[in-house]
């Protein structure tokens, strides 16, 4: 059975959460990251803080959106992982589609995201919070053998469908609901590179 490797994007592939980062245009940092925060704990259902964040977000022009983006840094060693195995590896991540184009384009593989949209004012517009549990289930449907890496509390439904589940720990500590539910808990990229090539 073929693997698909289903990676949680920001604070997983990314060394930094990507939101925040967007946030520093408009001085909203604070704000930003207590949204994050709070939504990556379970404390905010994540579809609601996306709102939220997408909402205070929505006026930064999407050619600044898109230069931010492709120069927020990512974990050398997944993404030469990512790279050398694109038909197998994936990137499910809540995050908007619009914004993380440029960091997908440069890991080379399949990804889904929360869709968007614009409005008639041309202002950004969340159309769609993506299901990770379903992206998942789609995945199988399809014959995959999926292992799913993540870290926040809006992972435990990728991987909860997932046949291996990973808490990665590389950035910042998983939520103690991932770290319960995984059936392995990293905490470097090095350390799960070597995981994920002898699953």
């Amino acid at each position: 059975m073929q693997k698909m490797f289903a990676f949680d994007l920001d604070g997983t592939v990314t060394l930094e959460e990507t939101l925040p980062l967007l946030a520093r245009e408009l001085g909203l940092m604070e704000e930003m990251g207590l949204l994050t925060r709070l939504a990556m704990e379970g404390r905010v259902a994540f579809d609601k803080s996306l709102r939220m964040r997408v909402h205070i977000l929505r006026k930064i022009p999407l050619q600044d959106i898109r230069r931010i983006m492709a120069e927020v840094r990512i974990d050398a060693r997944i993404e030469a992982f990512i790279r050398e195995r694109a038909e197998e590896c994936a990137i499910v991540t809540g995050n908007l589609d619009a914004w993380v184009q440029p960091l997908t384009e440069r890991l080379g593989c399949q990804w889904y995201a929360s869709t968007s949209r614009w409005d008639d004012g041309g202002l950004l517009q969340l159309d769609r919070v993506l299901d990770k549990g379903e992206t998942v289930r789609e995945m199988k449907r399809q014959g995959f053998f999926v292992i799913a890496i993540g870290e926040g509390f809006n992972d435990i439904p990728m991987f909860r469908e997932a046949d291996v589940s990973i808490a990665y720990g590389g950035v910042h500590p998983p939520v103690d609901a991932a770290i319960s539910m995984a059936d392995y808990f990293v905490q470097d990229g090095d350390a799960l590179c070597r995981l994920l090539e002898g699953l």
